[in-house]
């Protein structure tokens, strides 16, 4: 199935998260699914997130001619990434034990990538050249371990989806508030009138 790359899906904050919330309701195993289950969704994916995540890439675009060949990497950071930092959230510290496994992945992530990062201002290199989806999801990944940044990352109470909180008082609740926010308003909303029996069976 065809996936309709919106804003909605890159409500994460930064790169690695949006890729990490391409399981949909983790936390739902009747539920859940896999938006990479076609492995063409990864190179539309990062076609999408050139341009929701310029500000992060510095304008660079991510490149991905061959979704099948680099997916088994794209996966690996997106779950190694995914199960570090959920822990992290719910147990407001990194777990070493997930860590070298992440690492590991980040590293496999670059192994190829024949290209310079890191210049200042430039975190994942040349504007003026493509690079490649799974090099910069392992950069993108690998700036979540700050500090700062660990201590502003959230789990959507709707969704499950995690994301980086920067409003200033760090208060951010939704994923999304257009989304997951007004959908739990409408549920509770929804749970109100039927405790008070104002809905009709009909």
């Amino acid at each position: 199935m065809t996936v309709s790359w919106t804003p909605h899906r890159f409500t994460g904050g930064i790169l690695a998260l949006d890729t990490a919330n391409t399981v949909v309701l983790r936390d739902d195993p009747q539920k859940t699914f896999d938006r990479f289950d076609d492995p063409v969704e990864i190179a539309r994916f990062a076609d999408a997130a050139s341009g929701f995540r310029a500000a992060e890439l510095g304008g660079r675009q991510l490149q991905a001619p061959s979704p099948e060949t680099i997916a088994p990497v794209v996966m690996s950071i997106r779950e190694s990434t995914d199960r570090l930092f959920r822990g992290a959230v719910s147990k407001g510290a990194i777990a070493t034990g997930d860590l070298a496994g992440f690492l590991r992945d980040c590293a496999d992530g670059l192994t190829h990538s024949r290209t310079e990062i890191g210049a200042a201002g430039r975190p994942f290199g040349d504007p003026a050249t493509p690079i490649a989806f799974e090099a910069a999801l392992a950069v993108s990944a690998l700036s979540l371990l700050r500090d700062d940044t660990v201590a502003r990352l959230r789990i959507c109470p709707n969704c499950s989806w995690l994301f980086v909180d920067r409003s200033r008082n760090s208060s951010r609740l939704w994923c999304d508030m257009a989304v997951c926010g007004n959908r739990q308003k409408a549920s509770r909303h929804y749970r109100r009138r039927t405790a008070a029996g104002e809905v009709s069976d009909v």
